[in-house]
């Protein structure tokens, strides 16, 4: 069920009091953090390379962030060393909120023959990991140094 059919439990998540990025402080699996924002990012990804930036302030909306350009400036970072490090094609950004109300953007490398090819990304439907043996550490690493320099 929706937790926005669940009035004072959709309040928690908006008002950030039953955040679970702010109640720990921080989303999972960061790997930087930025100006305005954590970048995170998962062995269990739906796609290589796939990365995601929450913001470190809760807002819902990007026009609730206090610093815009800030967001901004690091979604332009993130986005320049992931085409970077994995020579995708082309970036789609995704902003939801829809079951987690604090503001993040996905972001997925696209590829030529990609499973996803020609049509949008269902992340639902990857069943199985994305990377060989090794490869996430690898790319990890090349993603943090890129967003460092």
């Amino acid at each position: 069920m929706s937790a926005w059919r669940d009035p004072e439990r959709w309040r928690g998540l908006v008002d950030g009091t039953h955040c679970p990025i702010c109640l720990r402080g921080k989303p999972l699996n960061v790997i930087r953090e930025l100006e305005a924002s954590w970048l995170t990012m998962s062995e269990e990804a739906p796609m290589r390379g796939y990365v995601c930036l929450v913001a470190r302030t809760h807002v819902i909306e990007l026009h609730e962030l206090p610093e815009p350009d800030a967001f901004m400036r690091d979604m332009r970072t993130v986005s320049q060393a992931v085409m970077k490090a994995t020579g995708a094609i082309k970036l789609n950004y995704e902003i939801h909120g829809n079951t987690l109300p604090h503001l993040h953007v996905h972001f997925f490398p696209r590829y030529v023959g990609d499973a996803f090819e020609g049509r949008p990304i269902d992340p639902k439907s990857v069943l199985g990991p994305v990377y060989e043996a090794g490869e996430f550490v690898k790319l990890r690493e090349r993603i943090v140094e890129l967003v460092g320099a």
